[in-house]
């Protein structure tokens, strides 16, 4: 995604990379309850508290997230929505809603989830059990920290087909495949999609606005193939 396109768009010209923050080791309770974790999880939301926590198998971490962890993950439901609407897929967003199973004992907030293919069966929904009901067509993970929980791991065995990974300044898209993921070039959610291309976007952040990131992208969605 290099030189002008059809619109006059030049990323290499408008891209200015955004200072990563150093890893954070965060700590690690042991030996917790799975009924400490709902009682926190509850205690949370009666609060309002943007905490977030991950939850394996009586390890637990609660984590506040860092302005430039929210930066870009708002930034990323911005372009998937605009992705979206380009190609009128139906969508439903449910943002940082825990997900979690009991009989495994592990749940965690993505950062950002979407029902896609499962879209219009889960239309209206707003009380879903994983037990019965299909996991999130796609997550959305910004790792901007050395997270001491493999939260990857914990996706799979929620059974959410897909996840689109940032870390390292790129996007990667990872498919379920046999309880483990895999690393894929296209997307399952949008097929023919490259998440790998959000990556320049998202670097447009501090330079550009959050206005002015969306109109870039979607000007480059016009310029590409259906």
């Amino acid at each position: 995604m290099t030189g002008n396109d059809r619109n006059g768009y030049n990323a290499n010209e408008m891209t200015t990379i955004a200072p990563t923050p150093p890893p954070l080791q965060q700590p690690v309770m042991e030996g917790i309850s799975w009924q400490t974790y709902e009682a926190l999880l509850r205690e949370l939301c009666a609060a309002g508290s943007h905490l977030r926590v991950t939850y394996d198998q009586g390890r637990m971490v609660v984590m506040s997230p860092l302005p430039i962890h929210e930066k870009w993950k708002q930034i990323f439901d911005r372009l998937i929505v605009i992705l979206s609407e380009a190609r009128r897929a139906p969508i439903s967003a449910y943002g940082s809603t825990t997900w979690k199973r009991e009989v495994i004992k592990r749940g965690l907030e993505p950062d950002q989830c979407y029902y896609v293919q499962h879209a219009p069966q889960m239309r209206g929904r707003e009380d879903i059990d994983l037990e019965i009901d299909p996991p999130p067509d796609l997550a959305i993970e910004v790792d901007v920290t050395n997270h001491p929980i493999d939260r990857m791991s914990i996706y799979a065995s929620l059974k959410i087909p897909e996840v689109w990974r940032y870390r390292r300044r790129q996007v990667e898209c990872w498919h379920l495949d046999n309880d483990r993921y895999e690393l894929r070039e296209e997307s399952l959610a949008f097929p023919g999609f490259k998440p790998s291309a959000l990556a320049e976007f998202l670097r447009m952040h501090p330079a550009m606005l959050d206005s002015e990131i969306a109109e870039a992208f979607r000007e480059w969605l016009k310029s590409q193939p259906n």
